[in-house]
Parts: structure tokens; sequence; C-alpha cells
């Protein structure tokens, strides 16, 4: 093998490898022969058929698998023997090639730079420090009895209104034919709550207990039973009574409602909760400050390729961002109605992805020089979470996970990226600062301002069409809603490894 260097300009490297054609020859003849052992042909025992008819018959497709074997062998020792580490895959070009003829091949890459890391240990930071007051947690227990209603039966001439609660029986039916599924007794209904077909509980508002009621509906066209979609059903509801609304006292059944002992034991899971927030805060500040302090200590030529990379992902995020402002205004909004974002806009972002970049290489650096790693078991639990949000469907994430090697490298980055800035705080020096958590939620939101990336870079053109009336989701059961499921295929394309995910 010849390697001439092309190219040698920053960190952009050409090479021209050239690998005999004696060479290509012997490992074409090496595969024949250890094919021939197994190889049936007409006229020939098994393993007897001759290597030059095997050649002539089969040779092109083993030379077409040993080119490919040479070159992903040969490239890797290409730069094994320059000692480049390459920053992204190295594009290779076959430029010459024939049969009883060298192979010839390009090869083009940028490799990592060489940095200096700075001294983490002269790294001074702030951490914030929130103790939890009492207000929060009452405020807290006030918010969850709030959403905890306990409804109390009315009087016989009350009429229900939305808000309110009916306890109903029905019995319904589709061509004069009752459906499975399609009777219930004592079933208690939320008017408003949208829990059962469309136009269903509309129908139920201002009757009485004591009333009869046919309700006449429309089963969606999606819906579940497919025998039953799109159909006209009929259902006879008898209303036993009318319930109304009450507040749930803060106490001891509120908390044994919740699955705890009593109050005080809501009390403490309440302030274990905010806690963990406020760390939540606290770490968000405390991560901004670091990132911000190593992009001040370090300034280095990043490649070309992930920095092009980085910027179009980032300015791809911000048009989506502001189509789905504009989709919320206009739902018939489409993406090429956002305007391009401003040459200073660009310019704006151009520094944020050479900040990513730069960061990304940075830390990735340390954790290499200090061994660390992210163990299977950390990634199993990471995809077990999100396989969680995907009820019904966790085996289908977990191979589309398995399966597909950028999604397992999204996975894997901010897990890595978590695992080194935990080792660098560590040994950063760190002075502790307390404040009330309304001062943290202002000195956050201060930050959040001065971002960047917080701003909305692109304008929305105006639109004159009209917004058309929603359709109507698809229900589960006879009159229940069925909750949507979500597919792990549909998931957006991996973003590339390196610690990119925190706003550096």
């Amino acid at each position: 093998m010849k390697i001439t260097e092309k190219e040698n300009n920053g960190l952009k490297r050409v090479y021209e490898v050239v690998i005999p054609a004696a060479d290509i020859e012997a490992k074409v003849d090496a595969e024949i022969l250890e094919a021939q052992k197994t190889v049936k042909m007409p006229g020939f025992r098994p393993g007897k058929a001759p290597v030059s008819l095997l050649k002539k018959l089969h040779g092109k497709n083993f030379l077409g698998k040993i080119l490919e074997e040479t070159v992903n062998e040969t490239s890797q020792q290409a730069l094994n023997d320059k000692g480049d580490r390459p920053a992204t895959q190295p594009k290779i070009e076959v430029t010459s090639f024939d049969d009883g003829e060298d192979l010839v091949y390009t090869m083009e890459l940028e490799v990592v730079p060489e940095f200096d890391v700075p001294d983490l240990a002269k790294l001074k930071l702030e951490k914030l420090v929130v103790k939890v007051e009492d207000k929060q947690i009452n405020e807290a227990i006030e918010n969850i009895a709030a959403g905890q209603k306990d409804y109390k039966k009315a009087a016989k001439t009350y009429k229900a209104a939305d808000g309110d609660a009916v306890l109903i029986d029905y019995v319904g039916s589709v061509d004069g034919e009752e459906f499975d599924g399609g009777a219930t007794e004592g079933a208690q209904l939320v008017l408003g709550s949208n829990t059962f077909i469309p136009g269903y509980e509309e129908q139920l508002v201002g009757v009485k207990a004591g009333d009869k009621k046919d309700v006449v509906v429309s089963f969606p066209e999606g819906y579940q039973a497919e025998h039953l979609a799109g159909k006209e059903a009929l259902f006879k509801v008898n209303v036993i009574e009318v319930q109304k609304p009450a507040p749930v006292k803060v106490d001891d059944k509120l908390a044994k409602r919740l699955g705890l002992a009593d109050l005080d034991g809501l009390k403490d899971a309440v302030k274990g909760q905010i806690e963990n927030e406020h760390s939540e805060l606290s770490r968000t500040h405390l991560k901004r400050g670091l990132l911000d302090a190593l992009a001040e200590a370090v300034d280095f030529e990043v490649p070309e390729n992930m920095y092009e990379a980085e910027n179009a992902q980032i300015l791809q995020q911000i048009k989506m961002d502001a189509h789905r402002q504009l989709m919320a205004e206009n739902p018939e909004a489409k993406p090429e109605d956002v305007e391009e974002p401003s040459d200073d806009v660009k310019a704006e972002y151009a520094d944020i992805a050479l900040r990513r970049v730069r960061l990304g290489l940075l830390l990735s650096e340390i954790g290499s020089q200090n061994d660390i790693q992210v163990g299977q078991d950390e990634v199993t639990r990471a995809i077990s979470a999100e396989a969680r949000k995907y009820p019904g469907q966790e085996q289908q994430v977990f191979e589309y996970f398995q399966k597909d090697p950028n999604a397992m490298a999204q996975i894997k980055a901010p897990l890595y990226e978590e695992k080194v800035v935990d080792f660098i705080l560590e040994l950063a020096k760190i002075n502790e600062k307390k404040v009330s958590y309304d001062k943290m939620i202002e000195i956050i939101e201060a930050e959040d301002d001065d971002a960047p990336a917080k701003k909305k870079p692109a304008k929305k053109k105006a639109s004159a069409k009209k917004v058309p009336a929603k359709k109507a989701a698809a229900k589960k059961a006879p009159a229940k809603k069925a909750a949507a499921k979500k597919s792990a295929a549909k998931k957006a394309p991996a973003k590339k490894a390196a610690a990119k995910k925190a706003d550096k």
C-alpha cells in the first residue's frame, strides 16, 4: 500500500491510496479457494469444482466484496499510519480500478484539532442554593387539592351544567341492534371532560335526576372498532343523579386519596418534589456557568464539516419553531410561509454553532483523557425511560435504538455529557449562593433572555387562509376516548454524538 498526501491545509487532509493489483488478486484467489470447499456446481462433487471455473463464473462477485473490505481496512490503516483522528466520517472515492490494475482511491477528511485542556481545578463557579419555604409547600398542596374534585349529589330539580357529573345507565344500539360494550350501569360522566364520543356530553347538559334521554351520535371514521366506524348510534340514557363538584379539603383524607399515610406525609412528599425542582434549576445555572467558563478558556479551529452541520441544524430548528408558532395562529400555514432569518441573525447563530462544536470537542477530549464511559446499564435505563413514553410499543422502541446507530448515539450523547460535567464539577471551585426561589427564577430567566438561542429570528408572513375546524379524535370502547399512540419510528433522525445539547 502506498499513501501519498495530496493536501494538508489546517484540519483538512487529502490522501491518495494505491493498493497493488497483486494484493487484490491474491485476496480474490484466497476467497475463491475458501468458497471452493462448500460450493456446489452441476457436474462436480462438492469441493471439487475447478478454481479457474469458479473464478470465471463468480470472480466479479468476489471482487466487489474484496474491494469493499480492502478499502475499509486500508483506509483505517492509513489513518493509523498518519496518526490522524477523523472528526467526521472520511469521504472516500475510488478514482481508478480495472481488472488486473492497481486500486487507487482518495480519502478526504478533517482531523480533530489539537488543543490544551484548561486547568479544571481553577474554574470558579456559582451554585444557587434555595431553601424550600412552607409557603411553597402549602401552595403546591392547595393546587393538588384543586385538581382533586369531589362530586356531591345535587337536588332532584337541579339541571346539569358543564363541569357537573352525571351518574347514568345507558344502552347503545346501531341500526336498532345493541352492540358489544355499548351498555353500562352506574357510569359517572363529567360533562365537558370530552371523555365520550363528540356530541354525547353536550346532549346531557340540562338533564335532571330521573330523566330519560335519547342521545344520538356518530362514531368517528377512525373508530377502533371498524364495524362501528362512521355509524350513527342511539344511546338510551337513564340519569340516576346529577352531582355538583365540591372543593376538597386539605387534610389526611386528601393524603390518603393520593396514596400517603397522612397530611404530614403529603407535605414531605411535596417538599421532596420541590427540592428536586430546585436542584434541577440550580444545576441549569451551574452548568451554564461552567460552559461559559470553558468557552472563554479555549479558542481553537474547528472542523468545517462539523461546524456547517451544526449551523444548518440550528437554522433548521429555529425555522421549525417559527413554523409551529405560525401554525398556532393558522393551522394551514406551511414551512415556506416562514421568512428566512436575516443575515444578522444567521451570523449570530453561526457564532452559537461555532461555540457548540468547540465545546463539544472540548468535553469529548476531557472525557477521553479521563476515561469517562457510559455503561450499558445507563443506556438501557435511558432507553427504558424513552420506551415508557410509548405504551404498548416498548419493544419496538428498543428495537429502533438497537438497529439505528444514530439513534443510539442520540441516547448516549447526553448521558456522556452529564458524566463529563459531573467530573469537572468535582474539580472546580464552587461558591454556594443562598437565594430565594423567586430570585433564582429571576436569575435563570435573565440568562435565558441573554441567550441568543432564545430569541425569535424568523418573522411570520401574514396569511389570509381560514382556520379549518379541528377533526374529532377517534374514540375507544363504545363511548370512551382512545389514547393516541406515538410511534418510535416517527422520531426525528438522531443528532451526531458529542456533548451538544446544553446551550453551549
